[in-house]
């Protein structure tokens, strides 16, 4: 997955607040993970598996916010 899939999530309102309940509104300091990096003679690549984000409800006074590369637990069909 990755960061569209989280804007789309979001902009959806289907990425949800395990506290509040409510849409998650907003994320922050987005970044893909790297499994490994390979340099051979002409020709190199980065192998990424994952991402990981901040996640903050910014519903009311709810004060929740995760910094996970698990952040897909959050998102309901």
């Amino acid at each position: 997955m990755s960061l569209q899939s989280i804007k789309d999530a979001i902009s959806q309102k289907k990425m949800l607040c395990p506290e509040c309940k409510s849409p998650i509104q907003k994320y922050d300091k987005y970044a893909e993970t790297v499994d490994s990096v390979w340099d051979g003679f002409g020709d190199s690549r980065i192998e990424s598996r994952g991402s990981r984000v901040t996640l903050i409800c910014g519903n009311g006074q709810c004060p929740w916010q995760e910094r996970t590369e698990f952040w897909s637990q959050y998102i309901e069909e």
